[in-house]
């Protein structure tokens, strides 16, 4: 046994013995050390508590390629419990559920900077395929995971199975819908934000927050383990890959690229919101199966991108917190004011806009999905007289959505679906070329899903929506329980399933499908079954 105290000096940092024992093998790894951007060490370890408490994860699914993901967390919500020097972790994936037919594996190195989290490109797989994965550290096991790559591009595709996801807020309800979603026939899941809540801790609640509200890095990763300890969100992770996006709560609710939702808070000055930008885009990088691309560089980080799911679908993932302009006349809900009808208002940046429009214009995909995270449709608030709309949601920004809107209508890209978050309520919807005008052409269908649990058990109908639902007659379908949404694709026929929960305040709801609605190859628009 190489003395605790000797280690000490080659590491420079503190270890906490109670945490992590260093065998004999410690500097087994040296050789290879230098392929990493910090100096310390490689060290084999024995961990005194169970390591992979976070469970493991796997995403953005190609047709020879997946990333699987763990994080090495002996104490979860005290900083991981890990001391400052790397560890190797073998991984393996094979065709079976046990394990024995490994086709391919290797060590990949869980560093400090990355809070002992690792993500592996797997390549050179079939495309296609359902496999498993297991991760190993010091004589210890993670789960086993199932994974699979997509068709080829060029390939047809008969059907398509997902879930959409979005808002769980650990406090105001139990993530039961996960377990039922873990038990679907599904090929991936696709979530659109808010995976955490920043808030604080507040009192009767169903389950409780960790700490106060949250501003650092450290912060972030504790809250992000919070949530990821939970065994339901663990068994939908380890069953499908997933396709991931954020919203405003990852960072803090509503804010605006660099602009704090409310002026007089210790965070107001941008470059202090940036510094919690960047730790909160850190922590979500380190707990995502995300590709390495999207690695943060202090405040930024790339989250819009496609995936395609053989000549079948491409998804178009996007991100509208990062780019955006503050919203006009302020984030709530409120009349129309002239910075509205600002051409120079943006909910993507113009970047992100042109990378959109240039991809849906190229894409030879039967149906166009962009997955992202605030309603499109308009939503007009008011009864009668008047109109009220959410100044934080694609309402706020009538010059993006009329250059999105006017591109569907001209261009008429293949089929294109919208899928959303947010608003914790089901939704679906006709995107209208002009929705002041019920007669103006249908360009395309909007999904909403509701929450996993945030704002508790929810109620299948509200009074005030249902007022308001004769103004704007391009919405199909409401309702405002909690659940998930369940979509089969095939050539012909889109299906969409708002699966929703008895009740999320309890671990013992149940499920079942409260409406379906299908759109036709070609025609746009939703149809209710």
């Amino acid at each position: 046994m190489i003395d605790y105290n000797n280690l000490n000096s080659i590491f420079s940092s503190r270890i906490k013995r109670r945490s992590l024992i260093i065998g004999a093998g410690a500097l087994s790894g040296l050789a290879i050390a230098s392929q990493f951007s910090n100096s310390r060490a490689i060290a084999q370890v024995k961990f005194g508590n169970y390591p992979f408490t976070l469970g493991v994860a796997s995403g953005e699914p190609y047709a020879t390629s997946v990333v699987i993901w763990t994080r090495l967390a002996p104490e979860p919500l005290n900083g991981g419990g890990m001391p400052a020097v790397n560890v190797p972790i073998q991984w393996q994936v094979a065709t079976d559920a046990n394990m024995k037919n490994i086709v391919a594996k290797g060590t990949e190195i869980a560093i400090p900077e990355l809070a002992h989290s690792v993500r592996v490109e797997v390549n050179g797989l079939k495309s296609n395929r359902w496999y498993w994965y297991q991760f190993i550290s010091g004589g210890e096991k993670s789960p086993i995971g199932r994974t699979r790559t997509v068709p080829s591009s060029n390939s047809a595709v008969s059907k398509l199975a997902f879930a959409l996801a979005s808002c769980q807020h650990y406090e105001q309800g139990y993530f039961t819908a996960y377990k039922y979603m873990a038990e679907e026939d599904l090929d991936l899941v696709v979530h659109v934000g808010d995976y955490i809540y920043e808030g604080g801790i507040t009192a009767n609640r169903v389950r409780q927050h960790n700490s106060p509200e949250i501003l650092t890095l450290e912060d972030y990763r504790n809250r992000h383990a919070l949530y990821k300890t939970d065994p339901n969100l663990q068994a939908a992770h380890a069953a499908f890959p997933w396709i991931v996006t954020w919203d405003d709560h990852e960072v803090e609710n509503n804010y605006a690229n660099d602009i704090s939702e409310i002026d007089n808070e210790p965070d107001q000055d941008r470059s202090v919101f940036l510094e919690r930008r960047a730790g909160a885009y850190q922590a979500y990088y380190e707990h995502m199966p995300l590709r390495p691309f999207s690695r943060p560089s202090g405040p930024d980080m790339q989250l819009f991108r496609r995936l395609s799911f053989g000549n079948l679908a491409t998804f178009h993932v996007l991100d509208t917190r990062q780019y955006r302009t503050d919203q006009p006349c302020g984030d709530g809900t409120k009349e129309r004011c002239p910075e509205n009808f600002d051409p120079n208002a943006t909910i993507t940046g113009k970047r992100q806009e042109n990378w959109l429009l240039r991809g849906l214009d190229r894409s030879q995909a039967q149906w166009n999905v962009l997955a992202q995270q605030v309603i499109v449709a308009q939503r007009d608030f008011t009864p009668g007289e008047g109109a009220t709309f959410s100044m934080d949601k694609w309402d706020g920004y009538l010059a993006s959505r009329d250059r999105l809107l006017g591109f569907l209508d001209e261009r008429k890209p293949s089929n294109p679906v919208v899928l959303s978050g947010d608003v914790h309520s089901n939704w679906a919807m006709n995107l209208k070329a002009d929705f002041d005008n019920p007669e103006s052409a249908t360009v395309g269908s909007e999904f909403v899903c509701t929450s996993i649990s945030t704002g508790g058990d929810g109620a299948d109908t509200s009074a005030t929506v249902e007022a308001s639902l004769p103004d704007n007659p391009h919405i199909k379908f409401y309702n405002g329980q909690r659940g998930y949404v369940r979509c089969l694709v095939t050539p012909t026929n889109w299906q969409t399933d708002y699966q929703v929960m008895s009740n999320v305040t309890t671990e013992s709801g149940t499920i079942s499908t409260r409406a379906s609605f299908v759109v036709e190859n070609g025609d746009p628009g939703v149809k209710q079954v």
